[in-house]
């Protein structure tokens, strides 16, 4: 006579659990890195600011590329944004978009 445990409910709701938890926690950092783009931030950029600096304030961009010492970063989506473009790391044009 022994007695059998089946686990797999509890697996199942621990991923489902975990799952929802990291949506939830992707959610948030989401909401937060939103947050930073605003007109208030935007109007704080300047010509010549280092790139640590505008990261500081904005966060971690969503998308960065660039080649020879010149570099652009994004912070945003396609309806609100803010745009910076480098050189040597320092701020030389900057844009935004939707910005509240």
């Amino acid at each position: 006579m022994g007695l059998h445990c089946d686990a797999t409910p509890f697996r199942s709701g621990a991923t489902s659990m975990s799952l929802r938890t990291v949506a939830l926690l992707s959610f948030c950092v989401f909401l937060a890195a939103c947050s930073k783009i605003t007109q208030e931030n935007y109007s704080k950029i300047s010509a010549g600011m280092p790139k640590a600096q505008v990261e500081s304030l904005l966060g971690s961009p969503t998308e960065c590329s660039g080649a020879l010492g010149m570099s652009s970063c994004t912070w945003g989506d396609q309806n609100t944004f803010i745009s910076v473009q480098y050189a040597a790391d320092k701020v030389v044009l900057f844009s935004g978009q939707g910005l509240k």
